[in-house]
């Protein structure tokens, strides 16, 4: 018999495939929302793996139904909607897929930061609407070379962040829950502090109860009115009635987001800006990192159910 899995969030057709012969899959996904908990009211007892991702709710009342559940393969890096302490509480691991997509958001970060620093949403417009030869020059930019960089976190995505900051002649400073010495850059505890030193503040840590509104007025207006906030985490990091208000007063710069607090629909208070530069949280959205990460959950949940250890447990 093939082990039973619940499909929370379906992966890519190709990757789909592949958990389709492996083990007998209940289609979580393509249920209303009575279908759902009938589903689980069914075959909860049966299920000993989920396929699932950051964005779809993972309860701990879901969990409780499924008194076999054995571990969980997310396919995405963030896991904020996932019960994580239901399922430590039983033993049961986590996996995510950060490593897969590390360079594409790292990219993303240093794209957005560029973006804004260099005025390229202006001066994309500029160029298309006739200015540039009704105008002249457009107005001088700020470059990277010699700026000051603060990164909010320092997982594998930051770490990433790093060389192609320090490429672009930027110096680069953290702040985490904990210093990490191994990555010898200046450890700064205070959030807040950090932004007052930094030019550039780039946020990328997890999401979740734990870090919503980490960056609130007080880390804005220690930015001040020529830092730019990049933000390729989670939209509930940013307090963004706080970064709205910064940004139309001036005393935030600029800020560049991938992330929103009501995605898909995003705040048009906040996107009607002119000092902003907007991303459709798109950050690791290529085919070859999509792909990568999917086969990332398929291999957690061989290695799991083949008895080796996991690639990439959280918890």
């Amino acid at each position: 018999m093939k082990p039973d899995v619940l499909v929370i969030s379906a992966p890519q057709d190709r990757h789909l495939a592949m958990l389709e012969q492996s083990y007998t899959l209940h289609r979580h996904d393509l249920a209303d929302a009575a279908g759902k908990d009938a589903m689980l009211d069914e075959v909860g007892p049966r299920i000993l793996a989920i396929a699932t991702s950051g964005h779809a709710p993972l309860t701990a009342a879901m969990i409780d139904k499924m008194p076999a559940l054995q571990m969980v393969s997310c396919v995405s890096a963030g896991y904020d909607t996932i019960d994580v302490a239901a399922l430590t509480a039983r033993g049961i691991p986590l996996t995510n897929t950060s490593d897969a997509l590390a360079d594409d958001v790292a990219d993303t970060a240093m794209m957005l930061t560029m973006a804004a620093r260099r005025g390229l949403i202006g001066a994309h417009a500029y160029v298309a609407s006739g200015d540039w030869a009704r105008k002249g020059m457009y107005p001088l930019q700020s470059s990277l070379r010699g700026k000051r960089l603060g990164i909010a976190g320092m997982g594998r995505i930051a770490q990433a962040i790093i060389p192609r900051a320090e490429a672009s002649g930027m110096e680069v400073a953290y702040f985490s829950r904990r210093e990490k010495p191994d990555v010898g850059r200046p450890f700064q505890p205070d959030l807040v502090a950090l932004a007052a030193w930094a030019d550039v503040l780039i946020v990328i840590v997890a999401g979740g109860a734990g870090t919503k509104n980490l960056v609130g007025a007080e880390v804005l207006q220690a930015l001040g009115p020529e830092g730019t906030l990049v933000n390729v985490s989670r939209g509930t990091v940013v307090d963004e009635t706080a970064l709205i208000a910064a940004l139309r007063s001036g005393a935030l710069g600029h800020a560049a987001l991938d992330v929103f607090w009501n995605e898909p629909e995003a705040d048009p208070a906040l996107t009607s800006l002119p000092n902003v530069t907007l991303y459709p949280h798109h950050a690791s959205g290529t085919r070859e990192t999509r792909a990568a990460m999917a086969q990332l959950m398929v291999d957690n949940l061989a290695a799991h159910f083949a008895g080796k250890p996991l690639l990439t447990r959280v918890n």
